[in-house]
């Protein structure tokens, strides 16, 4: 369920509630006439389960609240209501399957943004991936996945894609085309700084490293993982599952791959760099691709089920 909190002007006011009422999905509705002061205007206060939540608030924004006034939406975990019962078996559907398009474009929207903050993970993740090319240790890597925010910027572009949002994707896009070469061009940096005061030498990447050697050997099951790993990212995205996207980071290849690349460049390893950036194109390519179609077949999905419900 989300709470929603919305500014109306008075004039708006009656023709807002107009548009809550005919909605099974609400409940909890409240009005404070005349409370807001900035924007100035009326308080509604509603609660909306999530599968009625996506047509709820395409109903405000077509009242132009969202320019006039404001729209604020909260996550609500826990919620002891038999009003809030009756709104959840009323509308069709599971709350978990339903798809809050504008929840998921801002939050999308928000994590494609290149920002310091996006381009420090993104360094930091990708050293210490190269460490653990290195030296050969797994643990390394699942840490460079975890710490990895390239996910966000690929998230945003498929739903930047299926919502035909252009500004998005161009973000999206900016910030994986920015990232990535700054991340290895500062890790080809350290590598070389690591080599001069003799910390690590190309020998260590030229050894036999059975943990780690798969981040450059792409093969047909690269293509399998990415994809797997990009219907499970949108579905834990859409269904608010943070817990099973930690699951997906540290299952996808791309940072490792864009380090293992970094390496054999400041090493001047070309093969082992060619099948690294290789693995890196299957990855990202598979995880959009995945994450367009499972997001295409959950509005179709849900369209229908709106229809027959």
């Amino acid at each position: 369920m989300l709470h929603v909190r919305v500014i109306s002007p008075e004039a708006l006011t009656e023709r807002a509630l107009d548009a809550l009422a005919g909605d099974d999905g609400v409940t909890h509705v409240i009005v404070l006439t005349g409370v807001a002061r900035e924007p100035v205007g009326d308080v509604i206060e509603f609660d909306v389960v999530r599968e009625s939540a996506s047509a709820v608030l395409d109903r405000l924004r077509g009242l132009g609240l969202d320019r006039v006034g404001a729209i604020v939406i909260e996550k609500v975990d826990t919620t002891l209501s038999a009003s809030a019962d009756r709104a959840a078996r009323r509308v069709p559907g599971l709350g978990v399957d339903a798809v809050v398009w504008h929840e998921i474009e801002q939050q999308t929207g928000e994590e494609s943004a290149l920002s310091a903050s996006y381009l420090a993970f993104m360094i930091i993740a990708m050293v210490i991936a190269a460490l653990g090319v290195l030296l050969d240790q797994p643990i390394l890597i699942v840490g460079s996945m975890v710490v990895g925010p390239e996910f966000g910027p690929l998230a945003a572009l498929c739903v930047g894609l299926v919502k035909r949002r252009a500004p998005l994707v161009r973000r999206s896009v900016l910030a994986l085309g920015v990232g990535f070469p700054i991340g290895m061009v500062i890790t080809i940096g350290v590598v070389w700084l690591l080599t001069a005061i003799g910390l690590v030498d190309k020998s260590m990447l030229l050894a036999d490293r059975p943990l780690t050697d798969f981040i450059w050997r792409p093969d047909a099951l690269s293509w399998v993982v990415g994809l797997l790993c990009g219907v499970a990212g949108i579905l834990s995205l859409t269904s608010a599952k943070a817990g099973t996207l930690v699951g997906v980071l540290i299952s996808v290849t791309t940072i490792p791959a864009a380090a293992n690349a970094a390496v054999a460049l400041a090493y001047g390893v070309r093969d082992e760099a060619v099948g690294s950036a290789l693995q890196l194109l299957i990855n990202m390519a598979a995880i959009v691709v995945a994450g367009v179609l499972t997001l295409l077949i959950q509005q179709v999905a849900w369209r229908r089920q709106e229809r027959t419900g």
